[in-house]
């Protein structure tokens, strides 16, 4: 039987609440003042683009649930961040580092590229670091996109893609997910002359779930000469299915798209901020032009190449994973939750209600933090991490107290 969608809710492209309060008077600024003035006057010093900008909302941290609510305990199950901290072999980097930390970063990251280059068989000209993958999508934004160009990307997903988008006053074009996943012949309908770059997400976050290797043949097939496709496999190394594209693939094959990736996930890096994207030599030129200096720091550097070394942790992580996900998803549906599937990365999604709010404040109470996903476009839904399994014990314990909550 074919699955539903998740409910479709259209990025916003007016102030919501947050952006309104910022404009109202500031309370304690006396009329006329300098201040006073200042705020009143706010909206003039910014671009129309940036005053009807939402920003991303991040996950909240365990710390500032803790001291809100004076729990002992919080676990997070809401950022898609592993389990586990840094590699072994990347904490000692970390260290050894340490002493120099007074000098700047090597503003290139030689070394980094070098054995990113190595590792998939690239040239050192077609890898471009950045501060995490999200890092990389601002920074094709700026590269490629003007007022007026236009990005497709699949609906609900990652928010950034719409949000870099419109800091510029390009159009987002979103296009409703088919049964949970992108729905490339629809969004190849939606490419206009103006449209500059197509996204997609793989798996896609929130819901999780992916195309396979034939439907992404078959887009590359259609898709218009002046577009750039990117591939965002953040949660690439997850993923052992046969059928999962390998972005890599398509850039050997000459296929005008970039591949990102990223440390934060499986690496156990995201508090770190650092990332890579596979593409053509002009791409990564490019990139280079707009990315702010010295963003990638030494320890993030040293990290990442340390962690390239540890093949043993990185499939033990990935096992690990592989039995958290059936076990977190069996907890989810004893507990009148139905995720979306399948899944094939480190987190599920359910539809809780026609507002998921309520469901996460109340599980937050209980010191579980899940993540509503209304700025990923779906409200109704929430996106739970897979953790450890004394984590999905609490989370099961916290759901068994909040029984009573019901669809």
């Amino acid at each position: 039987m074919r699955r539903r969608s998740p409910r479709r809710h259209t990025p916003p492209s007016r102030p919501g609440p947050a952006a309104a309060t910022t404009r109202a008077r500031c309370p304690t600024c006396k009329v006329g003042s300098v201040a006073g003035r200042l705020a009143e006057i706010a909206d003039s010093f910014f671009t129309p683009a940036v005053n009807d900008l939402v920003p991303y909302e991040p996950g909240k941290p365990v710390e500032e649930v803790q001291r809100e609510l004076g729990l002992d305990r919080v676990v997070k199950l809401a950022s898609n961040e592993g389990p586990f901290g840094p590699f072994p072999e990347a904490r000692e980097a970390i260290e050894r580092c340490a002493p120099e930390l007074n000098r700047y970063p090597d503003g290139g990251a030689y070394r980094l590229r070098t054995a990113l280059a190595e590792r998939f068989d690239l040239r050192f000209e077609e890898v471009a670091p950045g501060a995490g993958s999200d890092g990389l999508v601002d920074c094709l934004s700026q590269a490629m996109l003007e007022a007026g160009d236009e990005i497709v990307c699949g609906w609900p997903s990652f928010p950034s893609y719409a949000i870099d988008a419109r800091k510029l006053g390009a159009v987002p074009r979103t296009v409703e997910l088919r049964d949970g996943r992108y729905d490339l012949d629809a969004m190849l309908d939606a490419v206009g002359p103006r449209t500059k770059i197509v996204y997609i997400c793989l798996p896609n976050n929130p819901t999780g779930t992916t195309n396979t290797r034939a439907e992404l043949d078959a887009y590359f097939e259609r898709v218009p000469e002046h577009v750039l496709t990117v591939l965002d496999q953040a949660y690439f190394e997850y993923i052992d299915d046969p059928d999962y594209p390998d972005g890599v693939e398509d850039l050997n094959a000459g296929r005008r798209v970039v591949v990102l990736r990223t440390f934060s996930k499986i690496y156990g890096l995201a508090g770190l901020r650092i990332g890579y994207a596979l593409a053509p030599a002009a791409v990564v030129t490019a990139i280079g032009k707009v990315r702010r200096a010295f963003d990638i720091t030494t320890p993030a550097q040293e990290a990442a190449l340390a962690s390239l070394d540890s093949p043993d942790e990185l499939e033990r992580r990935r096992r690990t994973n592989d039995e958290g996900r059936p076990e977190l998803e069996a907890i989810l549906r004893e507990h009148a939750l139905d995720p979306v599937g399948p899944a094939l990365a480190n987190f599920l999604f359910a539809e809780v209600g026609d507002d998921s709010r309520p469901f996460f404040e109340t599980l937050l109470r209980e010191g579980v933090i899940v993540r509503p996903t209304h700025g990923f476009g779906a409200p109704d839904a929430v996106r739970v991490t897979v953790g450890t399994p004394d984590d999905h014990r609490f989370l099961a314990e916290a759901l068994d107290r909040v029984s009573t909550f019901s669809k």
